[in-house]
């Protein structure tokens, strides 16, 4: 399809894209990972352009693969550190004097001075208050004359979930008849979003794999996503099924993607309670959901692991299969789904920052 169209336009969730659109990203990451294997130069997509990174959070993987895609483009990306090291962007309500700058006056100083501004924010900067952030982002691209990237709210971490189905594709050629299932697994630590499960499983059903999503009772998921997989499903004639048997969940599963995040108590009303110790409470109740060796073998004989990491290891996740990159039978591909993010994103900016 012609990408001509794609000039300009954020990046905030893939709801806001069309099956096509991301099959053509998919593609655009696959030709220019393809072409660096190969030892060419692509300096020449984003020349001299500005990507602007604003982190509310620390990250690895995500900061340094923006860093690292841009710098093949041709570009620079500025690490803008909301840390004490600059005035943190926040939206009407949540200023404090000489302390915050109101999002619409950073986006619109920024847009003059750059091609792009990309954003992590969730939990503690945005008080758990879910969907602030993502309104927060939003707000930005309202204000902003250039395209804003979402790098991972409280809701959606969309360059994640392209990285996970770029790995699908890679590993099985195709979306339709892979049985992906996005798993609820245990944490000692309630901390954590919802953006990477509530992705991964608009993705997988955006792309016609036939999606499971496993998780407790008290683990439910935004009612809006679980409404958008089943009309991909419908849209692509396959099945998205929500279940909490963790143990049945992956008999015959493709890709086993077990992730912890916060029970919905943890969140502040009209989500949640606001209450740590009622989470930590559930969590406790759920520490056998844990992927072992046992469970991977109830799955496909190449059925593949996946996870965004940090992986809680002991905990989520066993050494022996997250560390099981080669042999026959299943394995983990957890460190291809990284290198996926650098892809993904490079396609990504080379097509809405041109």
């Amino acid at each position: 399809m012609r990408t001509d169209g794609f000039r300009g336009k954020d990046f905030i969730t893939l709801l806001d894209w069309t099956q096509e659109e991301v099959e053509a990203i998919l593609d655009v990451a696959t030709d220019l990972k393809r072409r660096r294997a190969q030892g060419e130069d692509h300096r020449h997509l984003l020349p001299s352009k500005t990507l602007f990174m604003i982190f509310y959070n620390d990250s690895i993987r995500t900061r340094n693969s923006f860093e690292a895609g841009m710098t093949q483009l041709g570009g620079h990306a500025h690490y803008l550190d909301t840390g004490g090291k600059m005035y943190m962007p926040a939206l009407p309500g949540d200023e404090i004097a000489y302390t915050t700058e109101r999002v619409s006056d950073v986006a619109r100083v920024l847009s003059r001075m750059g091609e792009g501004i990309a954003i992590r924010c969730y939990g503690d900067p945005v008080k758990w208050v879910y969907g602030r952030a993502n309104e927060m982002i939003r707000n930005f691209a309202y204000w902003a004359d250039i395209p804003v990237l979402n790098m991972e709210d409280d809701k959606y971490h969309p360059f994640q979930a392209l990285a996970d189905i770029l790995t699908v594709r890679e590993k099985f050629g195709a979306f339709k008849g892979v049985k992906f299932v996005m798993s609820w697994a245990y944490s000692a630590s309630v901390h954590k979003p919802r953006a990477v499960p509530q992705s991964a499983i608009i993705a997988a059903s955006m792309m016609g794999c036939e999606t499971v999503l496993c998780r407790p009772p008290e683990m439910e998921l935004d009612p809006e996503v679980l409404a958008a997989c089943n009309q991909y499903a419908e849209m692509n004639r396959t099945t998205f099924t929500v279940t909490d048997d963790f143990e049945n969940a992956f008999e015959g599963a493709h890709v086993v993607y077990p992730k912890a995040w916060a029970p919905y108590v943890f969140f502040k009303p009209p989500v949640g309670e606001d209450s740590e110790e009622k989470a930590q409470a559930i969590n406790q109740q759920y520490k056998d959901w844990i992927c072992t060796k046992d469970i991977m073998e109830t799955a496909a004989k190449d059925a593949i692991y996946m996870h965004c990491l940090p992986a809680d290891r002991t905990q989520e996740v066993t050494d022996e299969v997250i560390d099981k990159t080669e042999g026959p039978g299943w394995r983990s591909v957890v460190f291809d789904e990284a290198e996926n993010r650098l892809h993904v994103q490079k396609a990504v900016m080379n097509l809405v920052m041109r």
